[in-house]
């Protein structure tokens, strides 16, 4: 199966995901909702694609049963045309977010036991103790990046303690991950290399001497029909899990701050009300999501999508954050403004259908904690100067700020 050559001169295509689209995300996804839900555009390697901007497209588009995952079919021509798809040399394959049914299916189902409800909550006492001492850690300065201090290392460290990373490891796992994440490019492929580097000696060391953590029952998991993760499968689901299991977290909560630094009324409505705040969660996800573009999907045959015909080997992307701007809202709401009061914010930040992110209820229940943590501790939290302009990651699939510098009374 090979790509499908483009008959239209790319560069008389829209352009998107360079550094000024993503500085300017919202207004520039209105623009293309206004026109249509799904764009024929130049993506940020220069290559053509189609571009899913609106909710109910997104919604078909990411349970397409002709969309793949999987690039594999593929890898010779991204190779060739240097596209910057994360491929199975790089560390990212063997896992279950570039695998399609029954592949999918079998690994979802070997790894799902740890995201239960269940399961999740029960890691809420220590993600609450660990907010309170990143706080501690600043509380008394009177200023801070947020960033750096609270909504970056708190999600690495809750994900390093789930799956058994030693703690003296977590500031070199978040370069490595925000590099892969944020910079398709050499160092993007150096950054996947020292990770996987790290995690294939890890798992050596636990598959010698087990703990009882994540990726030690990993190691030892074995199903009646779906026998065992395979070396090459344990080492992409542990890639993923340090990957995914912890950027989205970090920039739902960097998205969450900037809306209520923003909108400080909206503070005020949590703090006095914090029962509120899971029903936020989820408005922040509908109305800055976390992640801004989902990963490349590749067309198997040809079909209809929003009124236009796919061609097998098109690739199709969808555009998380622009749909949630289009997503329902209630009578007389205007889904461009932030509402913490929201009943039932729609979104599809953590996918939808059958790659429906894993990992969704333990980010909830970060992202709720952390956030009353921070809004309890400190009650008069505000941008460190008035109409902060707020830095935006310039590159890859994620969007959330680069830095958060506020004020508050020391504590």
């Amino acid at each position: 199966m090979t790509l499908k050559k483009d008959a239209v001169a790319c560069h008389h295509l829209p352009e998107v995901g360079t550094p000024d689209f993503k500085a300017h995300a919202h207004e520039r996804y209105a623009e293309l909702r206004a026109q249509a839900p799904l764009h024929r555009v130049r993506m940020p390697d220069g290559s053509p694609g189609w571009l899913v901007v609106g909710y109910e497209l997104a919604r078909t588009a990411l349970a397409h049963p002709l969309l793949s995952k999987d690039p594999a079919p593929f890898e010779e021509e991204l190779r060739s045309s240097g596209r910057h798809i994360l491929l199975a040399g790089s560390g990212f394959g063997g896992n279950m977010l570039m695998a399609d049914p029954p592949r999918h299916t079998r690994l979802r189902r070997l790894v799902s036991s740890a995201f239960t409800s269940s399961a999740v909550e029960s890691l809420a006492p220590r993600v609450e103790e660990l907010a309170h001492q990143y706080v501690d850690r600043f509380a008394a300065d009177g200023e801070t990046d947020l960033v750096t201090a609270y909504t970056g290392p708190l999600p690495m460290a809750v994900i390093c303690e789930l799956l058994g990373v030693p703690a003296e490891r977590r500031d070199d796992l978040q370069s490595w991950t925000r590099a892969a994440m944020t910079n398709p490019s050499d160092r993007q492929r150096a950054s996947l290399l020292a990770l996987n580097t790290y995690l294939r000696r890890l798992l050596e060391d636990k598959r010698r001497r087990p703990l009882d953590d994540l990726l030690s029952r990993l190691i030892a998991v074995r199903d009646a029909d779906d026998g065992r993760l395979s070396d090459t499968e344990l080492l992409g689901t542990a890639v993923i899990l340090v990957a995914a299991g912890h950027e989205t977290t970090v920039n739902l909560l960097g998205n969450a701050m900037v809306a209520l630094l923003d909108h400080p009324e909206q503070a005020r409505t949590l703090r006095s009300d914090p029962e509120r705040i899971p029903g936020a969660v989820e408005e922040f996800l509908r109305y800055d999501a976390p992640v801004e573009t989902s990963p490349t999907r590749f067309a198997t045959r040809q079909f209809t999508l929003g009124g236009q015909v796919i061609e097998p080997g098109d690739t199709v992307t969808v555009a998380l954050t622009s749909a949630g701007r289009d997503a329902p809202v209630e009578e007389h709401s205007d889904p461009h403004l932030l509402d913490v009061s929201r009943s039932n914010a729609r979104h599809v930040a953590f996918g939808h259908g059958i790659h429906y992110c894993i990992g969704a209820p333990l980010a909830r229940l970060e992202a709720t904690i952390a956030l009353r943590v921070l809004l309890t501790r400190l009650p008069d939290l505000a941008w460190i100067r008035p109409a902060y302009d707020v830095a935006r990651l310039p590159a890859g699939i994620t969007r959330g700020p680069v830095r958060l510098p506020v004020r508050f009374t020391p504590r």
